[in-house]
């Protein structure tokens, strides 16, 4: 959530009420006030953590654009914990679970907002060939997924939200009484709750950061604590919006302005607050009561009271006078009929604990979103990834949902899909259908497969994910090749089924990287530098990684056949080692090369492609080659007279690279860029169905076109161009699977 301006207020118009702290010494002092010595872990001082306001201080990685540096992510992570732990304080995690349906709008102004950074970061991509600035990040997708999953195995206690995160984090600090709560949200000095300390502000070598003292803030605004709610919804939240309230803040305003001809806080921003809690004061003064949380003298339509209380509400924690709030009730499954309580539990239970994914979305809640995603709307060639994943999802919800029934369409149950892609106006959930899952055995329930056990359990468990992706033919490799090999294999071979557009070195680019990425330590890829940055590799880049949460998501429904950590992208992706394995695949570069000169690694990659090729060749799918010319013509160079590292010619200079890149036989230069690349590493650090295709409406058969090196126009979909405000049409939906 996040109130209108206050943040802004507490840090620049009122600094009195951010006070610096280290977080070591209030632990001590919390320690020896509450606890009298005893250092058990449910006793230490508690520090409660929002997740999802700390990625963006997390990923400190030089790279964002390919899709995330994971292992040196992992890294970061890891140093983090330690700093707390080494200062005796006991860390809780909180992630956003679901999107509640009232901050549903919300949601999609942020999500619209993302896609035009997002469309402003492909633009700088194709007219510099490198990555924009800060001013243009993007989170790498599914980094707040995984990241629940890494500090998991760091040890940590990690909850996943049934409700509102912010709720949730100020209910459970309330209820333990924690220390503070960890966060970027001006919504923690509204709830009467725990002290709130600033992430922003965090320096992690020393544990200081800002405390926001909310005893200070209704000194200086003359409120009460039990009013700050009603000033939060004035002000405008994601309950409340801004424009729902305007015309109470501009009679504040008025009145603000004409008691104070020289107000002591210049800023528009500072003033504002001041207004409406001056109204705020005098209104309930007025009262017969002070607890009346929405003064009759507002003069609300019987609508505005009702949004009004219902914002108010969302600040009241178990224990505070609720207004008969009706919206925090008991949960129930949204699809009951179609599992047994025990799935529902289980669902439950794994949500809460972080341990699963998307299972808990389907059967529960019956909704599920996706954020954005590094997608070039302006790539006729490739679907958005919520497309290409499309089929597969259905059939993870055949598997939660039907798997034991009769197959009958009578009241057939139907997802709602949030998912963020170019052309989606999000004014509505796309409505998906589920689909069987073809299993051998006869309808086994999702029951026997979540809980049952023995030899023949473990196989329908191994068999039903890799059905998911239409890759049974796999089950042979398990136990052959490493589970996070299975992993890359399965999903590398369902976007060639899915992407009639992929080529063999697209193939070679995605197993090159799976297979390397093994022998590599941190600081090998740490150092891998890149001549130019390709938009298409951005874009395969994030298609893989929110491939793995798919992976993960069929994984839970399947029973778990495979463990979680080896579906996790810190073994299995690296962004930029993905971007090198690209160029140097579309370049030209010959196998042992491209496998780093290593022999194993080389058998590994040929028996994998092998396998891939194979299986694709039976479903009608014959992959081509269609080498991309490695460096287009940029307007501008990336970095004028900078030398790249590990090759012999300027950054953004395209000629040495297409004489060299391109030559067939012989040594490449590619292999020597790769060479000088790892050599400032520390080598001490060490059943068959047919399938239909659907392609893609601007494929028309054969390989795909070749692409000009000179920078070239936007094709097939030039005319879907749109404006800030205008979106494109949707992409077509491929039909279901197996229809």
């Amino acid at each position: 959530m996040g109130v209108k301006g206050l943040q802004y207020f507490l840090d620049s118009c009122f600094p009195e009420a951010s006070v610096t702290v280290n977080l070591s010494d209030l632990a001590r002092q919390h320690a020896a006030k509450r606890q009298q010595g005893c250092t058990t872990i449910a006793n230490r001082p508690t520090l409660v953590v929002d997740g999802m306001a700390c990625l963006r201080h997390w990923y400190s990685c030089k790279d964002w654009v390919c899709g995330g540096q994971w292992r040196e992510y992992m890294n970061v992570l890891k140093t983090w914990v330690e700093a707390f732990t080494l200062a005796g304080i006991r860390l809780v995690f909180f992630f956003d679970g679901v999107v509640e349906e009232q901050k549903r709008p919300e949601w999609v102004k942020r999500r619209r907002r993302v896609n035009r950074d997002i469309c402003k970061m492909f633009s700088h991509i194709k007219s510099h060939g490198g990555q924009p600035g800060r001013e243009l990040f993007c989170l790498p997708s599914g980094l707040a997924t995984f990241t629940r999953f890494a500090l998991r195995s760091l040890g940590q206690e990690v909850f996943c939200s049934q409700q509102e995160a912010d709720y949730e984090i100020a209910s459970y600090s309330r209820q333990h009484g924690s220390m503070g709560i960890l966060g970027q949200d001006s919504d923690f000095i509204i709830y009467d709750s725990a002290p709130y300390f600033s992430v922003a502000k965090l320096r992690i070598n020393s544990l200081t950061t800002v405390l926001y003292d909310r005893q200070r803030f209704c000194q200086a605004i003359g409120l009460a604590v039990n009013q700050l709610p009603l000033l939060a919804c004035l002000l405008g939240n994601d309950v409340v919006s801004e424009e729902q309230m305007q015309h109470i803040r501009k009679n504040a305003m008025a009145i603000y302005r004409k008691n104070n001809p020289a107000p002591h806080s210049g800023a528009p921003q500072g003033q504002m607050v001041l207004a409406v809690a001056q109204l705020v004061s005098s209104l309930w003064g007025r009262e017969e009561e002070e607890t009346v949380y929405i003064p009759q003298s507002l003069n609300l339509t019987d609508r505005q009271k009702e949004l009004l209380k219902r914002g108010i509400c969302s600040y009241l924690l178990p224990g505070q006078k609720a207004l008969q709030c009706g919206h925090r009730t008991a949960l129930f499954s949204a699809f009951e009929k179609y599992v047994s309580p025990q799935i529902v539990k289980d669902c439950r239970e794994k949500h809460v604990a972080a341990e699963g994914f998307m299972v808990y979305g389907v059967v529960c809640e019956g909704v599920i979103e996706c954020s954005n995603t590094l997608e070039d709307e302006e790539d006729a060639e490739l679907l958005p990834q919520a497309l290409v994943y499309k089929a597969c999802r259905q059939h993870i919800y055949g598997l939660l949902l039907l798997l034991g029934r009769d197959g009958s369409p009578v009241d057939l149950p139907v997802i709602k899909e949030w998912f963020v892609y170019p052309g989606n106006s999000l004014k509505e959930p796309d409505m998906v259908h589920p689909v069987p899952v073809s299993l051998p055995c006869d309808r086994p329930s999702l029951d026997l497969l979540w809980f049952g056990s023995g030899p023949e359990v473990s196989a329908l468990r191994l068999t039903s994910f890799l059905s998911i992706f239409d890759c049974q033919e796999f089950s042979e490799l398990y136990g052959a090749v490493e589970d996070s090999l299975l992993a890359a294999l399965c999903l590398v071979t369902y976007i060639v089924l899915q992407v009639q557009t992929l080529s063999l070195e697209d193939v070679d680019s995605y197993l090159s990287q799976a297979v390397c990425l093994r022998l590599k330590s941190l600081r090998e890829l740490q150092h891998i530098e890149l001549p130019f940055v390709s938009s298409r590799a951005v874009q395969l880049g994030s298609l893989y990684v929110r491939g793995l949460s798919h992976l993960l998501g069929a994984n839970c429904a399947s029973g778990c056949p495979l463990p979680s950590a080896a579906l996790m992208p810190w073994h299995s992706f690296d962004g930029r080692l993905f971007h090198s394995k690209y160029l140097l695949a579309h370049g030209g570069t010959e196998k042992t090369v491209l496998l780093d000169n290593d022999s194993s690694c080389l058998s590994v990659f040929l028996h994998l492609r092998e396998k891939l090729t194979e299986t694709c060749r039976k479903r009608g799918r014959v992959l081509q080659s269609s080498p991309r010319c490695s460096a287009p013509e940029y307007s501008h160079k990336t970095a004028p007279g900078h030398r790249d590292r590990h090759t012999a010619w300027p950054s953004g200079s395209s000629e040495g690279w297409r004489e060299r890149g391109e030559t067939t036989g012989g040594s490449r230069p590619g292999g020597q860029w790769r060479e000088r690349g790892e050599a400032r590493g520390d080598p001490s650090e060490d059943e068959n169905r047919e399938r239909h295709f659907h392609p893609h409406p601007n494929y028309h058969g054969g390989a795909p076109q070749n692409v000009s090196c000179t920078r070239k126009q936007s094709r097939g979909r030039s005319h879907y161009s749109r404006g800030r405000q205008q979106l494109a049409p949707r992409w077509s939906h491929p039909p279901a699977p197996g229809t």
